[in-house]
């Protein structure tokens, strides 16, 4: 039954025969481990099997960080109502609408019908069960607690979705302006300014200097157009490069942004909210301390505040208590040093670090409804100033004229 939920794949393996010359082929299977035990019984001992073709869980509609938040869920209300383990996985995974989460559970219910845990199974896949995730159910299975540990796994994916779906937005919106500014500007020193310059030729008089610059402008933007567009498209692609692989650059980027008027406060709330859901989380579950924080620092998602937590770990792991390492990074305000500080003193250190992200993630939502309030204005001054600044500089002329026939 467990290998029949799963769609037959092309392998590419390569391997040595009974006589240990080296071998290699393809051959249609479910799995690698199956692929393997058929090669194995063919006197094959295969040393890579690789999948060719498109990824297992790629087709038919990819499994998502809120995909597997709605699973998480659901698994939670199904071990809770007494429901086992693999008849949960096939309930879940046979009624999913894509094709590429059903593959998903289907593969973790056959690995844990062939013996493994549901940790071992998950960690299979680290493309959509992180590090955070599989520790987390770890500690659920080990303390058997798992159905409430995935009700917590969930809420916390649902409001870590949340924080980054109000970043998105806060970052998009004045990107969003930018581009919409530039290429209006573009478009009118392209298409629109030249056919004003032609008429003007024939004046047979000096235009204005705020004319003459945008006549001017105009002819660069139509003989270099190609470099200005290429230079940006070049810029782009190489911060978002340096952003995959320097950490340098991600460290200097994470320090400015947090610097920046507005955008700077809400990011700094973010990554304060993701870090008290992520350690509450984590100890409600019975992860220790010192072992939990390594998960936070990836899941801050800033590297300065990430960088920090690191610090602040190697202090814990010494006796430090942890309100005094946050305050020595001078990154947490004291409001949440000094809830934490209560936290550690009362025994309720996850229910305090809780309160404080219920907090911080109201904080970001409202800094963000205010900046895109803020911005309404601001995107009609930009495109007010700048296409009124181009018509009115291409009607200057025209008013000279109608003043000097005036005149006459």
């Amino acid at each position: 039954m467990a290998e029949r939920a799963l769609k037959n794949e092309i392998f590419a393996w390569e391997g040595r025969d009974r006589k240990g010359q080296k071998v290699k082929g393809e051959t249609g299977g479910q799995t690698a481990a199956l692929v393997k035990a058929s090669l194995r019984k063919q006197g094959i001992n295969a040393s890579k099997v690789k999948k060719k073709g498109k990824p297992l869980f790629g087709g038919g509609g990819k499994a998502t960080p809120k995909d597997i938040a709605i699973f998480s869920r659901q698994l939670s209300t199904m071990m809770s109502s007494g429901v086992p383990l693999v008849q949960a996985f096939e309930i879940i995974g046979r009624g999913h609408d894509k094709k590429g989460v059903q593959d998903l559970l289907m593969a973790v219910k056959a690995d844990i019908e062939g013996g493994s845990s549901l940790t071992e199974a998950l960690a299979k896949h680290p493309l959509y069960f992180d590090d955070l995730y599989v520790n987390l159910v770890g500690a659920g299975e080990h303390a058997g607690i798992l159905d409430s540990i995935l009700d917590k796994i969930a809420t916390y994916k649902e409001k870590t979705e949340s924080i980054k779906g109000k970043i998105k937005k806060a970052l998009f919106y004045p990107t969003a302006v930018l581009v919409v500014a530039f290429l209006i500007t573009a478009i009118l020193l392209i298409y629109v300014v030249p056919e004003f310059a032609k008429l003007f030729s024939g004046f047979g008089a000096d235009l204005p200097a705020m004319t003459k610059f945008v006549v001017n402008l105009s002819k660069f933007f139509q003989s270099y157009w190609w470099a200005i567009f290429g230079s940006i498209g070049g810029a782009i692609y190489g911060i978002l490069e340096a952003k995959k692989r320097s950490r340098k650059f991600n460290e200097a980027m994470d320090r400015v942004m947090l610097k920046m008027p507005v955008l700077g406060t809400i990011l700094t709330k973010a990554a304060i909210a993701r870090y008290a859901r992520t350690l509450s989380t984590m100890f409600a579950a019975g992860v220790p301390l010192v072992e939990a924080m390594v998960s936070v620092a990836g899941a801050v998602g800033n590297v300065v505040y990430s960088e920090a937590v690191k610090r602040m770990r190697d202090e814990v792991a010494t006796g430090t208590q942890l309100n005094v390492a946050m305050a020595k990074t001078k990154l947490f305000p004291n409001m949440v040093v000094q809830m934490t500080a209560i936290g550690e003193e009362a025994g309720s250190l996850d229910a305090m670090l809780s309160k404080v992200a219920d907090f911080y993630e109201e904080e970001v939502d409202n800094a963000v409804d205010s900046m895109s309030s803020l911005l309404e204005p601001f995107i009609m001054v930009i495109l007010g100033t700048l296409v009124g600044g181009l018509v009115v500089s291409m009607y200057m002329p025209i008013f000279q004229m109608g003043k000097v026939v005036s005149g006459h």
